[in-house]
């Protein structure tokens, strides 16, 4: 069963679940380490995919949701340390890049 929840419900199951620990959420620059690491993990899975270095046969085989998932906790965690409505600051990106770059690509169906 697919649950699907909006950005606010992501970032309050988070909340809840880091919130059930005395240390609580770590510090900016940890996340920042983490999210590196879990970038990492990310571009690594993709190498082994879509690149020329395959896994060894004795590495472990994560999926690319695994790896997002990870990495989408990670920015959750930070963004909820930092106070940061993502969907906010999501609608403010894709504002910027629709008006920043609303003519720098060729949209389907354009004719030239």
């Amino acid at each position: 069963m697919t649950v699907t929840r909006t950005m606010e419900e992501m970032q309050d199951a988070v909340d809840v679940y880091i919130s059930q620990f005395e240390e609580g959420y770590f510090p900016p620059m940890e996340l920042l380490a983490r999210l590196q690491e879990e970038l990492g993990e990310l571009a690594r899975e993709i190498q082994h995919m879509y690149g020329t270095k395959k896994k060894k046969d004795t590495e472990a085989i994560r999926s690319l949701e695994e790896e997002i998932g990870d990495l989408l906790f990670v920015i959750i965690c930070l963004a909820n340390r930092e106070q940061i409505n993502l969907d906010m600051a999501l609608g403010r990106v894709m504002n910027k890049f629709a008006t920043r770059d609303a003519d720098r690509w060729t949209k389907k169906g354009d004719v030239k």
